[in-house]
């Protein structure tokens, strides 16, 4: 059982866990820090689609890197996904740190607002939940 859950959705919005840059196997494959980075988004898309969220209600993101010479390739692949089609790019922080879980070396967490019905990717699950109820949710 893991150390904490995948995501949190309360009616105002929605956490994610920091993603590692794994395939959905769980496997942790080699090749570029863009790649390694994409994957970390992936996962994070998997997660807002499973909430009824999408990539343009990301309000917040942090990015964890073990070294930022690897800074510019992560931020060239980041772009492709956030602040695009009209979508305001997310507030960001980038932190370097000593390590992290697994021995990877891009951790990406995010807070987005929760899907409505008729927005993209929305599906109206956060309008029937009761004011300060939450749901986990685990991918």
């Amino acid at each position: 059982m893991p150390a904490q859950s995948q995501a949190l959705l309360t009616p105002h919005a929605l956490y994610i866990s920091g993603q590692l840059p794994a395939l959905p196997s769980g496997e942790l494959p080699s090749g570029s820090m863009a790649y390694k980075t994409s994957l970390c988004i992936a996962n994070i898309r998997a997660i807002l689609s499973a909430s009824g969220s999408s990539i343009s209600h990301v309000v917040k993101t942090t990015v964890f890197l073990t070294d930022m010479k690897n800074f510019a390739e992560v931020n060239g692949e980041y772009e492709k996904h956030f602040g695009v089609d009209g979508a305001p790019k997310p507030a960001r922080s980038c932190v370097a740190v000593h390590q992290l879980p697994k021995g990877v070396e891009v951790e990406i967490e995010c807070i987005a607002l929760p899907g409505r019905g008729g927005d993209e990717g929305g599906t109206g699950t956060t309008q029937e939940m009761e004011e300060g109820e939450r749901r986990v949710l685990n991918h």
